[in-house]
C-alpha cells in the first residue's frame, strides 16, 4: 500500500524514472492559503549535487493538478506531481542478473514477479521522497494555521544531522533551515568531513543519525498502543528508505539508567522538568517538546566492489555499481524526516 493516515491521508505514485512522480492528500481542509512557491524552500533543502550527494539534479518544481482555486486549498483531493527528465536507465540494466547488496532489487523482483520498473530503482528509489516533502508542506501549513483548526498545535518541526559516519556532525538547528545542512561547509566538523572524502575516495558510501525536534506541542494529542505518538511517528518515519532505527528522548540510553535518573519530574504547569521520555507518555505528548533521532544505512549502490549472486552465470561473482549515486544519502534527509514528522501529526490531530 502506497497511503499513510485515516485522516490526513497521503498517497504517493510513479516511478523514478518513470513521466512523473506525485503525491495525492486527502482530508487537506479547505481554505489553507497554497501555491506552488510555497513548496520552494524545503524542495531546496532536498536537492542533490553537493559534495557527497547524487550528480542527478532534477528540476523538482511542483505542479498542482487539483485541490486549489485561487490559492486556496479547496478541501478536495489535492495533487502535486513533478516530472523526471534527467535519467540515465541504462546504469540500471546489470541488476537484473546481480541485485545489488543491501538493495530492494531481489525483493522487488520476486514479490512482482518481475513486473516491478528497475529503472532508477524505480518506485524504490529515493526519488520518491520529494512528493513526500511536498506533503509535509502542506502538512505543516495544516499544523501551524489557527484558522484552520481551534489553536495552532505545532509552530516548528526541525531536523538537523548530528553524527555522520560514527563522528559528530556540528551543525546548528539555524544551519538546517539552508542548502548548508548538508554542503560540507561550515556546518561540518572537520573530522566528519574527513570521513566524508575518504568514503568518497574508497568508492564507498556512509551513514549518519538525524534528529528531529518538535519545540511546540499541547498536551494530550495521541492514543495508547496502536496510535501512540512514537508508533505513528515511527511508521511514518520507517517509511523514509534506508531508515534503520529511531528512538526517542534518552532512546536506548534508558535501558543502561535506572528510573530516578530516566523519570521526569512534573513541574508545577503540569509539563515535565526534563526530557528523558522525549515529549510522550503512555503514547500522549506530555508538553514537553518531541524530541527523536533517526539512523540512516550507508547507501547500497558503491563503485567499491561486492560480492553478489550472478542469476545469469548461476555463479557468486563481483559487483561494482556504476551510474549516479549518493555517498551519503543522509545528508538530504533532514527535511525528509520533518516532512513525515508533519504528516504524522496532521493525522493524529486530525483523529482529536
Amino acid at each position: 500500500m502506497n497511503t499513510f493516515g485515516r485522516k490526513f491521508k497521503v498517497s504517493i505514485f510513479g516511478e523514478s524514472h518513470g513521466a512523473l512522480i506525485g503525491v495525492i492528500l486527502d482530508g487537506v481542509p479547505a481554505g489553507l492559503e497554497l501555491s506552488e512557491q510555497d513548496f520552494e524552500q524545503d524542495i531546496q533543502r532536498r536537492k542533490s549535487g553537493a559534495r557527497g550527494t547524487t550528480p542527478r539534479v532534477e528540476e523538482d518544481a511542483p505542479h498542482i493538478v487539483s485541490g486549489v482555486f485561487e490559492g486556496h486549498t479547496t478541501g478536495a483531493p489535492l495533487t502535486i506531481v513533478f516530472r523526471n527528465t534527467n535519467t540515465h536507465s541504462s546504469d540500471y540494466e546489470q541488476f537484473a542478473a546481480m541485485p545489488r547488496p543491501g538493495h530492494a532489487d531481489l525483493t522487488a523482483a520476486v514479490k512482482w514477479d518481475d513486473c516491478q520498473d528497475p529503472r532508477g530503482s524505480g518506485h524504490f528509489s529515493g526519488r520518491l521522497t520529494l512528493p513526500i516533502v511536498a506533503a509535509g508542506v502542506v502538512a505543516k501549513k495544516v499544523l501551524a494555521d489557527a484558522t484552520i483548526l481551534d489553536d495552532a498545535p505545532v509552530s516548528e518541526i526541525a531536523a538537523r544531522i548530528v553524527e555522520i559516519g560514527g563522528v559528530d556532525f556540528s551543525t546548528s538547528l539555524e544551519m538546517t533551515k539552508g542548502a548548508l545542512e548538508m554542503t560540507g561547509g561550515p556546518g561540518m566538523s572537520e573530522e566528519a568531513q574527513k570521513v566524508l572524502d575518504q568514503a568518497i575516495k574508497d568508492g564507498d558510501s556512509i551513514g549518519a543519525v538525524v534528529e528531529c525536534v518538535v519545540p511546540e506541542i499541547d498536551l494530550g494529542y495521541g492514543e495508547p498502543f496502536w496510535d501512540s505518538v512514537e508508533s505513528v511517528i515511527s511508521h511514518a518515519i520507517f517509511s523514509i528508505p534506508g531508515v534503520r532505527g529511531i528512538e526517542f528522548g534518552d532512546g536506548f540510553n534508558a535501558a543502561a539508567m535506572r528510573g530516578s535518573e530516566h523519570n521526569d519530574p512534573i513541574g508545577p504547569d503540569g509539563r515535565p522538568l526534563k526530557n528523558g521520555a522525549g515529549g510522550v507518555n503512555g503514547g500522549i505528548t506530555n508538553g514537553a517538546p518531541i524530541v527523536f533521532r533517526v539512523a540512516f544505512k550507508p547507501t547500497s549502490s558503491i563503485s567499491r566492489p561486492q560480492q553478489t549472486f550472478n542469476f545469469q552465470t548461476g555463479e557468486m561473482d563481483t559487483l561494482s555499481v556504476k551510474g549516479r549515486h549518493d555517498v551519503c544519502f543522509a545528508l538530504r534527509t533532514p527535511v525528509i524526516v520533518e516532512a513525515m514528522t508533519a504528516i504524522a501529526l496532521a493525522d493524529l490531530i486530525a483523529l482529536k
